[in-house]
């Protein structure tokens, strides 16, 4: 939350000159406050783990966020109960008259398939065309990234010898952006994945900044100009054991699996690994929520549709 200032106050200069977060009396007079309305579009296989984790991040704010959570239509989970996603989900075609003020779309496990051979591929599509004229901002999170970047703008995803899996140190490219408030020079992530974008298609894109990368493990955020699309190709919302628990997986698949790089201490499973990125979590989901969604959303939900001019059209509404 910001700290409420006298305008003329000398030391206001010197702190919006370290992105110290400050609104002037006047302003805050001013300020209308109404909850914020996020959507959770869940693509990964282990649903109640993956909700768990990243409400567990935007909930770390004295922000009111009503929360809806999202399930596509194309796909059958086998590892969430039904009853489950009866309950707690919605499907898109339940809530694409309504705008919302930021939406994540998480990863899935599917890197190896070209991105038409998904299932929900068309679903995806459709979901993509209505945040850009309905959400505000929309925070792609590792395969949703890459599936993101390739359709927005053209970015290729290319297969990976092995799969990058472990706990990565990364630079600040942009230190004065608004998501890295807080951050130290360097924050370490988690990864798991099979592809990878790269720099120079990034770069293509006049539209697109990167903003953090990793000497190991690649690019990791990539935004529009606008804020209106961020793309993390990593797992902030990762739990301690959540690596742990597919490397473990795929040991009992047969699949002879990497250790993950960096994350049990000598690298021995048999090793709790430590908690090393739990912080900057936080720091990115509030950073998030408050300067990307809160302090730029319209209080009119409604007037989200407008910011684009081209309007959302179901593909339910052409057949």
């Amino acid at each position: 939350m910001p700290i409420k200032i006298a305008e003329d106050l000398p030391a206001r200069s010197d702190l919006e000159n370290e992105n110290i977060f400050v609104i002037t009396e006047d302003r805050a007079i001013r300020q209308d406050i109404r909850p914020l309305e996020i959507a959770i579009v869940n693509l990964m296989p282990m649903k109640i783990a993956t909700e768990t984790q990243l409400l567990r991040l935007l909930g770390n704010t004295p922000l009111q966020v009503n929360i809806t959570l999202l399930r596509t239509e194309a796909h059958q989970s086998r590892h969430t109960p039904l009853q489950h996603l009866e309950r707690f989900y919605k499907t898109f075609a339940e809530i694409c008259h309504r705008s919302f003020d930021g939406m994540i779309v998480t990863g899935a496990p599917v890197e190896h398939l070209p991105f038409e051979n998904v299932d929900y591929w068309q679903e995806l599509l459709e979901i993509m065309a209505y945040a850009d004229g309905h959400v505000y901002s929309t925070l792609y999170l590792c395969w949703a990234a890459q599936a993101a970047l390739y359709h927005l703008h053209g970015v290729p995803k290319y297969d990976l010898p092995e799969k990058v899996s472990g706990i990565f140190r990364h630079s600040v490219l942009c230190p004065g952006c608004s998501l890295f408030r807080g951050f130290d020079d360097e924050f370490f992530a988690p990864h798991s994945r099979h592809t990878e974008i790269r720099a120079e298609d990034v770069g293509k894109a006049s539209e697109l900044r990167i903003m953090a990368q990793s000497d190991e493990a690649g690019l990791t955020l990539v935004e529009s100009a606008d804020h209106t699309q961020v793309f993390m190709t990593g797992h902030l919302e990762y739990d301690r054991d959540t690596l742990d628990a597919e490397y473990r997986r795929d040991l009992q698949k047969g699949l002879n699996p990497q250790v993950p790089k960096h994350y049990y201490p000598g690298d021995d499973p048999a090793n709790t690994p430590p908690m090393i990125w739990r912080a900057h979590a936080h720091l990115f989901y509030s950073n998030w929520l408050n300067y990307y969604v809160y302090q730029e959303t319209p209080f009119s939900l409604e007037s989200i549709a407008k910011k684009t001019k081209t309007p959302f059209t179901s593909r339910r509404e052409i057949l």
